[in-house]
C-alpha cells in the first residue's frame, strides 16, 4: 500500500508515536494521496498555503489579548497578572511552569502564538515535503515552481529560527521528510550553530532565486515572504549563534559581522531605508496628537511608523520587511490606557524601561554598567556625566522616542473617555464623558489613571503604553492596532552594530548606531568609547529603539551565560510611585510592582522546555537527553 501522510496536523511528536500509525495511513484530506496533490497545479499551490498556516500574528495576540514576551521581560508588566493569575503572565511571574504544563507551550495558540513545538514542527514538515516534491510536481509555469520552492525554503528557515529562539539547542535538522517507518534512534540533537547554518542555507536558496521578489508590491499577495525576510533572518540568527548563551565558548562574531554587513548592504541596494518622514502630518503633527511636549517631528515619525500598516501597491514605508497577516485589535481597549474604555491597561512599561531613555543631550540617565545600587532597583545609580536629568522632573528633556512610546504622569491624550471626571481627578475635573483631551495623571489615588496594585484598568508601574496606540483611537474612532512588524530594517542595522562592536569594528558599529539615533533626533555617541563601553551603548540603543517589539525577552537571555540567570534584569520590576501635594506639586519615588519577586528569572527560564512527553520520547528512542537545562 502506498505511503500516505497527514498534511496539516503532523508534528515532530508523531515521529515517535506508535499510536499514530492508523492516522498516518490516512490520505491528506481523506480522499486523495500526496501523489495526487502534487499532480495538480492548484493543489500544489494549496499545499504551499499549509506551509504559511502556522505563522504567528504576535503583538497583542497572545492568549487573552496580551503581549507575551514583552510582558515576561523587564520591559513591562501585564495587568492581567493579578486579575487573571491563571493566564500566561500570571503563571510566568509566579514561576508556575513545568515541562508538562508550561504557560507558553501549553496553550492552544491564539493567532498562532503558543503551542510552538507542535505547530512549528508541523509547518516544517509540510515545508520539507513540499521541497522534496516540487521539482517533479505538476506546475503551470517554471517561474511559479521556482518561486514556490524558494518560499518553502524560507518558511522552513523562519519556523526553525522561531524554535531556536524559544527552545534553544534541542533540535534535529530535517532536510528530507522523515519516513515514519524509519530508525529514529539515529535522529541527532544538533548544536545551535549548526542549526543556524542550516537556516542560513535555506535563506540562501531563497536569495538565489530570481523569481522571488525583494518586496511584495501587490495587495493580493499580502503576507507572502520575500528575499528581504531571508536577509533579516540570517542577520538575527547568526547574532544569536554568536551570543554567550549559545556559542559554546567559540567566537563567531567575525562571521556575524560579515553576514550582517552583507545582509544590510543587500537590503539597502534593494530599496529598504528607515522610515524617516511624517507622511500624515494632519494626524501626527496636529495639536490633538500630543506627541511630545513640543510637537516634535522625530516623536511623530516614530509613533506614526508603529501605528500604520505597511502598504503594498503604494507604500510610503520602506523600512518594514515583513508584517503579520492580521491586525492587533482594538488596543485602546485591551492594551492602552484602561480607563479610556474601562476594561484593562494590559501592557504597562516599567521604570527600568523608562530609565533606559537618555536625555536629549545624548547621555544615559543611569550608569549602564551597574544601573542600580540594590537588588530591587529602588536605588538608581545615576550617570555622573549627565547634568541634564532632574529626578524631580524625570520626564523632561528625554529622547523623543520616550514621548512616542510611553504615557507618563502629565502627558495628554485626546480620545473618547467613557466616564465623567470625579472631583478626585484634580487635573481633569470637571469634564463629562465624551471625546476630549485628558491629562494622564498616574499618581497614587488618582481614580482613573493612577497607579494601583490590582485594579485592572489602572497602571501597575505609573506608565501606559503609547508606542502602538494611534494618537486618538477609541470607541468613536476605532483605529485598530497596525499589523505587527515582524522584521524591519531598524533591527537589522542594530544587529549589524552589535556584531561590529563585538568583532572590534568599532567605527562601523558607531556609524550604524548613529544612523538609528539620527532618525530619532538624538546626538551621535562619542567616538572615543572602549569596546566594552560601546557594547553597553549598543545594547541600550536596542532596548530603546526596539522597545516592546519582542526583542528584549530574547536579548537578555542570549547575553547570559548558560550557567547564569536573569536576576539582575527580571527578578524585580519597578514603577514610579508619585504622590501629589495639595499645591499640585509631585514627589517621585520608586516601588516594586509587587511585594514578592518574580519567579521567572532563574536559570531554567533561559529556555522554554520541550513538552514533557516529547522530551521523554526523544530520550527513550535516541538515548540522548534533549530537554533544556532545569526542566
Amino acid at each position: 500500500m502506498k505511503k500516505k501522510y497527514i498534511v496539516l496536523i503532523v508534528t515532530l511528536s508523531m515521529l515517535f508515536l506508535g499510536s499514530c500509525k492508523k492516522a498516518l495511513d490516512m490520505a491528506p484530506d481523506g480522499k486523495i494521496t500526496m501523489d495526487e496533490i502534487f499532480a495538480d497545479n492548484e493543489k500544489v499551490k494549496a499545499f504551499l498555503n499549509t506551509c504559511y498556516a502556522n505563522m504567528p500574528v504576535k503583538g497583542t495576540r497572545y492568549f487573552f489579548w496580551q503581549r507575551g514576551p514583552v510582558n515576561w521581560s523587564d520591559e513591562s508588566w501585564d495587568t492581567d497578572a493579578e486579575a487573571e493569575s491563571g493566564l500566561m503572565s500570571g503563571r510566568m511571574y509566579n514561576g508556575n511552569a513545568s515541562a508538562g504544563n508550561h504557560p507558553i507551550t501549553n496553550v492552544s495558540g491564539d493567532a498562532g502564538n503558543g503551542n510552538y513545538w507542535a505547530s512549528y514542527w508541523s509547518a516544517i514538515r509540510n515545508c520539507t515535503i513540499f521541497i522534496s516534491r516540487i521539482n517533479n510536481a505538476t506546475v503551470s509555469s517554471d517561474g511559479d515552481r521556482k518561486r514556490w520552492k524558494a518560499e518553502a525554503h524560507l518558511l522552513r528557515a523562519y519556523y526553525y529560527s522561531e524554535l531556536l529562539k524559544w527552545f534553544g539547542p534541542s533540535l534535529p535538522i530535517e532536510r528530507e521528510p522523515y519516513d515514519f517507518s524509519g530508525d529514529f534512534s539515529k535522529v541527532k540533537r544538533e548544536t545551535y550553530y549548526d542549526v543556524v547554518k542550516f537556516i542560513m542555507e535555506d535563506c540562501d536558496v531563497a536569495l538565489s532565486t530570481d523569481e522571488l521578489q525583494w518586496r511584495i508590491t501587490e495587495d493580493q499577495q499580502a503576507g507572502r515572504v520575500n528575499k528581504a525576510m531571508a536577509e533579516a533572518i540570517k542577520s538575527k540568527m547568526i547574532l544569536f549563534a554568536a551570543s554567550p548563551l549559545y556559542n559554546e565558548g567559540k567566537n563567531y562574531w567575525e562571521e556575524a559581522y560579515q553576514v550582517n554587513k552583507t545582509s544590510l548592504e543587500n537590503l539597502r541596494k534593494n530599496g529598504y531605508e528607515l522610515y524617516n518622514k511624517v507622511n500624515y502630518p494632519q494626524t501626527y503633527l496636529s495639536d490633538d496628537a500630543y506627541l511630545g511636549p513640543d510637537k516634535n517631528e522625530k516623536t511623530a515619525i516614530y509613533n506614526e511608523y508603529f501605528t500604520q500598516n505597511m502598504g503594498y501597491t503604494s507604500s510610503v514605508d520602506h523600512e518594514t520587511i515583513f508584517q503579520s497577516r492580521d491586525g492587533q485589535g482594538n488596543i485602546w481597549d485591551i492594551d492602552g490606557i484602561g480607563a479610556q474604555d474601562g476594561y484593562k491597561s494590559g501592557t504597562c512599561p516599567t521604570q527600568e524601561l523608562v530609565d533606559a531613555y537618555e536625555t536629549i543631550d545624548g547621555k544615559p540617565v543611569l550608569n549602564l554598567e551597574n544601573p542600580y545600587l540594590d537588588e530591587k532597583h529602588l536605588q538608581p545609580n545615576y550617570n555622573s556625566e549627565n547634568k541634564t536629568y532632574d529626578p524631580k522632573k524625570p520626564y523632561a528633556n528625554r529622547d523623543p522616542r520616550f514621548y512616542a512610546s510611553i504615557y507618563y504622569n502629565g502627558s495628554k491624550r485626546k480620545a473618547f473617555w467613557n466616564f465623567a471626571e470625579a472631583p478626585e481627578s484634580f487635573e481633569n475635573y470637571p469634564a463629562p464623558m465624551g471625546n476630549r483631551t485628558r491629562i494622564i495623571a498616574t499618581y497614587v489615588g488618582e481614580p482613573q489613571t493612577g497607579i494601583h496594585a490590582s485594579t485592572r484598568k489602572a497602571t501597575r508601574t505609573g506608565y501606559f503604553e503609547r508606542k502602538f496606540l494611534h494618537p486618538n483611537s477609541g470607541n468613536d474612532n476605532p483605529v485598530g492596532g497596525a499589523n505587527w512588524k515582524m522584521f524591519r530594517l531598524g533591527e537589522v542595522i542594530l544587529n549589524f552594530a552589535e556584531a561590529a562592536a563585538e568583532a572590534d569594528k568599532l567605527p562601523e558599529a558607531i556609524a550604524a548606531v548613529n544612523e538609528i539615533r539620527a532618525r530619532a533626533g538624538m546626538p551621535v555617541i562619542p567616538s572615543g568609547l572602549s569596546k566594552e563601553q560601546l557594547i553597553l551603548r549598543v545594547r541600550n540603543e536596542r532596548r530603546v529603539e526596539l522597545a516592546m517589539e519582542e526583542n528584549r525577552y530574547f536579548d537578555v537571555r542570549r547575553w547570559t551565560l548558560p550557567t547564569g540567570d536573569l536576576s539582575k534584569t527580571d527578578k524585580w520590576i519597578t514603577g514610579m510611585e508619585i504622590t501629589r501635594a495639595t499645591d499640585g506639586s509631585f514627589t517621585y519615588g520608586r516601588r516594586t510592582v509587587r511585594i514578592n519577586e518574580r519567579k521567572n528569572y532563574t536559570n531554567k527560564f533561559l529556555w522554554v522546555p520541550i513538552p514533557l512527553d516529547e522530551a521523554n520520547r526523544l530520550q527513550a528512542i535516541t538515548g540522548v537527553k534533549w530537554q533544556s537545562n532545569g526542566w
